[in-house]
């Protein structure tokens, strides 16, 4: 009898992906729900381009199906795995940017509807995104995996192939950082002063 999967379901992302590596299609998709937001918003973090960050997401969870047959359980979780397939992708496609003239980058899309509340959180989103722009990029990588994406140092030290004091120095490196470049913004932003 096949089990019933789904993305809200509580099996674990290995058992989803060996069962897959089985040929079991409702596996895949259940985990591709689950995957594929966490893949794309990490990489829209770090690309700060949606089609990038789509194409990257697509890339990942491709490599993550060709691995699928040979995944063996208790080595590592699939998120671990995904989000440094995720960091590598972006990283290589930031490191070809930077060749770019600044006028070639584009801009981030704006579509937020006029009023004042969305306006506001979307100037806050902006000038996050900014001052995450600015870390330099392990900052910037450790500090979206732990304050954003909301994985755990060790995760965050299996990811970026580090230690956990190192995850731990660059995370409040960078907080100290985003804390100084958005300090002068408060009022602007709708935060009042305590």
């Amino acid at each position: 009898m096949l089990m019933p999967f789904d993305a809200e379901s509580g099996e674990p992302d290995e058992v989803l992906l060996v069962a897959y590596g089985r040929g079991d299609a409702r596996a895949a998709r259940a985990l591709t729900l689950r995957l594929t937001p966490r893949a794309l918003g990490y990489a829209a973090r770090l690309l700060r381009d949606a089609a990038e960050a789509e194409d990257v997401a697509q890339e990942a969870m491709l490599r993550l199906w060709r691995i699928a047959p040979e995944w063996r359980m208790g080595e590592a979780k699939v998120t671990t795995w995904l989000y440094r397939v995720v960091t590598n992708l972006c990283t290589d496609r930031l490191r070809r940017r930077r060749g770019q003239g600044l006028d070639e980058v584009p801009e981030p899309e704006d579509d937020a509807p006029g009023v004042e509340a969305r306006m506001i959180a979307q100037a806050r989103v902006d000038a996050l995104d900014a001052a995450l722009a600015a870390l330099p990029e392990r900052q910037r990588q450790a500090v979206i995996l732990r304050h954003i994406e909301g994985l755990s140092n060790p995760e965050i030290a299996g990811i970026m192939e580090i230690g956990v004091e190192a995850v731990e120095s660059l995370t409040a490196r960078g907080k100290r950082a985003l804390a100084s470049a958005l300090a002068g913004q408060r009022s602007e932003l709708g935060f009042e002063d305590d």
